[in-house]
């Protein structure tokens, strides 16, 4: 499970954010209703859910985006080359572009607690490190500063190896896990298949191994939703797409190739005998919605955590709500969401510490607060009302009188 996450310069967030896992100190009669919100782990309350609110252009999607970055570093940082540039943008104002970007990730693994922890700029990795809680007690596995490397005692085999073949381009925590060090592979697992950073594409052939251990699931959930959907049926075809074959000095070579992508077709109650395309003839939210089941089936199932940019973008809101009853009826699983839906911002479904708010300051950088921070917002209060009034400010500032809009259609004349 998620603990923690701090980023540091990506994108437009300039000064450290921090997202916390672990629950506030909140003993009302409303949070104790909302007990199935949390996790109990080693004597902690760790939250399910955290969801990202506020206006557009205030960096919930940079969020995710930077989240998504720093995570697919550690998946495929082995694979780089001298010439490799990192694919993402630091702060662009103050001078910011020249100092070091961080990502820092608490998570348990396997029931023991990791920090992992690494500073880079858009041309080289810069520092790392990571610990983890064998016995509740913090352990060194490694440092690095540069080339430069201290080591715990016999937790790694071989570190000195593993070191000699990380060059300044690659994570030495990617590095060891391709080089086969057992310790790194576990870490490096659970970034692969435990957080999970979107959804996957309805043509992926990687959907079909969730879509036939959940298809009755599915189908069910279909049904709670108020779909007319009585059965599903998955086939192969070969599309004709571009692949990556190589790449050279000036970027990645393309190649057309047939390519084995999946087909879904759709059957309804008012005549199953006639056959429906999924993405051609049902609804975007209908795509969306069986997208999202297809993943969150497999997340709520196997106590994984699953990370979703507009996560109720097409979908009616009472869906939305589904979806998070569904995440807050799993036993272990999390979800980390941005929605511009109000209407989630209720204190009858989320403790004060899962509603945060993203707002954009006046130098153009991203702040994150939460609900939890107003220590004078009673939690029997409308969250939702509050929000759209500006108490907690991160909502757009909108002037749309008659009288304006007239004067902007004229050209700002009258």
């Amino acid at each position: 499970m998620l603990l923690a996450i701090e980023l540091e310069n990506f994108f437009s967030i300039k000064n450290k954010i921090r997202l916390d896992f672990r629950a506030g100190n909140i003993n009302t009669t409303q949070a104790k209703m909302l007990k199935d919100n949390l996790i109990e782990w080693n004597g902690q309350k760790i939250l399910k859910t955290i969801g990202l609110f506020g206006p557009n252009a205030s960096g919930k999607s940079s969020i995710i985006r930077a989240i998504k970055f720093c995570c697919m570093m550690v998946l495929e940082s082995h694979q780089h080359n001298e010439n490799t540039r990192f694919n993402f943008q630091p702060f662009k104002f103050d001078g910011w572009q020249d100092k070091p970007s961080r990502f820092y990730i608490d998570f348990v693994c396997e029931g023991i607690e990791y920090e992992y922890e690494y500073t880079l700029t858009t041309t080289e990795i810069l520092t790392e490190s990571l610990y983890y809680y064998p016995n509740h007690r913090k352990t060194k596995i490694f440092e690095r500063k540069g080339a430069d490397y201290l080591f715990g005692t016999k937790v790694l085999e071989r570190p000195k190896d593993v070191a000699l073949a990380t060059s300044n381009k690659n994570l030495f925590l990617s590095r060891a896990s391709s080089m086969n060090r057992e310790l790194a592979k576990t870490v490096y697992r659970f970034f692969l298949n435990t957080f999970l950073l979107d959804l996957v594409s309805l043509s992926s052939t990687s959907i079909e191994y969730n879509f036939n251990k959940y298809k009755q699931v599915i189908l069910k959930a279909l049904e709670i939703c108020d779909s007319d959907i009585c059965d599903i049926k998955l086939r192969h075809k070969k599309v004709t797409q571009p692949v990556a074959v190589g790449q050279d000095d000036q970027g990645v070579s393309l190649e057309l190739r047939p390519v084995d992508v999946i087909d879904f077709k759709t059957y309804h109650k008012i005549d199953p005998s006639i056959q429906f395309d999924m993405e051609r003839d049902e609804s975007d939210g209908t795509q969306r919605l069986f997208a999202i089941l297809n993943r969150m089936l497999d997340v709520v199932s196997n106590n994984k955590s699953l990370m979703l940019d507009e996560f109720d973008r097409q979908l009616h809101t009472l869906l939305a709500d589904f979806l998070i009853d569904l995440v807050h009826a799993s036993p272990q699983s999390q979800l980390l969401f941005t929605s511009h839906n109000t209407n989630l911002i209720d204190m009858d479904r989320f403790r004060k510490d899962q509603i945060v708010f993203v707002n954009k300051k006046a130098d153009g950088a991203t702040e994150v607060y939460s609900l939890y921070d107003f220590r004078d917002f009673r939690d029997t209060m409308d969250a939702e009302k509050g929000y759209l009034t500006g108490r907690f400010d991160a909502i757009p500032i909108v002037t749309s009188s008659a009288s304006t809009l007239r004067q902007l259609m004229k050209g700002g004349d009258e």
